[in-house]
């Protein structure tokens, strides 16, 4: 749902990204916290708050980030791969590249989190009387270890996408050998819950609480769109059920030469319309090459490189083999972000998957659905 921002660093190979909301829930909590030490601690120099505000701000998204990483960890450890790790204004996400393979493994990855923010709550708890001489370390460690339990207890609602939304999936999926009816249990959970905070923000906004009940209103909205997603997943998943890589490819397979230049490229994708391309010389395969990739060459560069030169070269290529399962295909298309991939069978490339013949399968599915209940 979060897309990925300014790249920060690699932790576990897992990348690590800001999004653009961030530098915004940044300030305002710094701000925030600046405030209430001011109120707090009247005889701390004007420099003290902010600077307690700031290291706070920055410890608490550093819990955020350990939250994330908890899953993330447990996730590699059943061999999921995880994407990357994006923090935002509602604090942070783990994108992992395909669903837990059983009810135990969702369990396990959601667990984790919580665990681990109780964890930190009580480590900064038991900073505070380790440190209990230092005015500004108690106060930035109290403040640290009540958000962490709140952190930690708020995840642990049965509403999906929560923590505790994923749990309570978990036991559904273990009880009832359903992963269907689990994911749609958690999701209308997270409905109810998002509709009960929007409505509670609303009140909050006419009444007492102007900024905190919009707030509330706004994390209401964001649930409720992420619970709503979660349903078109489970219909993605439901449609793509049975079918393989050799019933959603397309067998017309487009070619160019290698010594192809890119403003000669450019013509031939206006002339036909296609945005993918195998490069070829002869009857071999060199390569990939695709509207995506051009854009990587800047623009005054076209006229002097050659295809061969930009494309993705044919041993860095994903490739499905035809008899894949569909879903299989479309989970290591998002988890490597390609767009395209050539499903190839003894060696030679019969047909190409994209994205878009993916939803044309799945829209022409959903049209049939229409017409057979009418």
């Amino acid at each position: 749902m979060v897309s990925s921002g300014l790249r920060i660093g690699r932790i576990l190979g897992i990348p690590i990204f800001l999004h653009g909301s961030w530098f915004i829930i940044f300030a305002l909590i710094t701000f925030s916290l600046a405030t209430q030490f001011a109120h707090l601690h009247p005889g701390w120099s004007k420099t003290q708050h902010w600077m307690v505000g700031i290291v706070t701000s920055l410890l608490f998204f550093g819990s955020v980030l350990f939250h994330e990483l908890a899953h993330s960890v447990v996730a590699l450890r059943y061999k999921i791969p995880v994407v990357s790790i994006t923090l935002f204004v509602f604090g942070g996400v783990a994108r992992i590249g395909r669903e837990p393979s059983s009810a135990r493994q969702e369990f396990y990855i959601a667990v984790a989190g919580p665990v681990s923010s109780y964890f930190l709550a009580g480590g900064f708890w038991l900073a505070a009387g380790f440190f209990s001489q230092s005015e500004m370390i108690v106060a930035l460690s109290e403040w640290l270890a009540y958000i962490n339990f709140v952190l930690a207890t708020f995840n642990l609602v049965p509403a999906f996408p929560l923590d505790g939304g994923r749990i309570l999936r978990a036991i559904v999926w273990g009880a009832t050998r359903s992963f269907t009816r689990a994911t749609r249990m958690a999701a209308r959970g997270g409905q109810l819950f998002a509709y009960l905070m929007i409505l509670l923000g609303v009140w909050q906004a006419l009444t007492e609480n102007l900024l905190g009940g919009i707030w509330l209103a706004f994390i209401g909205w964001f649930l409720l769109t992420a619970a709503q997603e979660s349903y078109v997943q489970l219909a993605i998943r439901s449609t793509l059920s049975g079918l393989r890589a050799a019933d959603i490819m397309t067998r017309e397979i487009p070619h160019v030469a290698r010594d192809l230049t890119l403003e000669e490229y450019v013509q031939e994708l206006l002339r036909t319309g296609r945005r993918c391309h195998l490069v070829t010389s002869g009857d071999e395969l060199l390569g990939l090459m695709s509207l995506h990739t051009m854009n990587q060459v800047p623009r005054e560069d076209w006229a002097v490189t050659s295809v061969q030169a930009a494309m993705v070269p044919r041993e860095r290529l994903l490739t499905a083999w035809p008899d894949e399962p569909a879903l299989s295909v479309l989970e290591r298309m998002q988890s490597s972000d390609v767009n395209q991939m050539p499903v190839v069978a003894n060696g030679e490339v019969v047909g190409m998957i994209s994205r878009e013949s993916i939803l044309r399968m799945l829209q022409t599915r959903a049209e049939l659905g229409e017409l057979s209940r009418t």
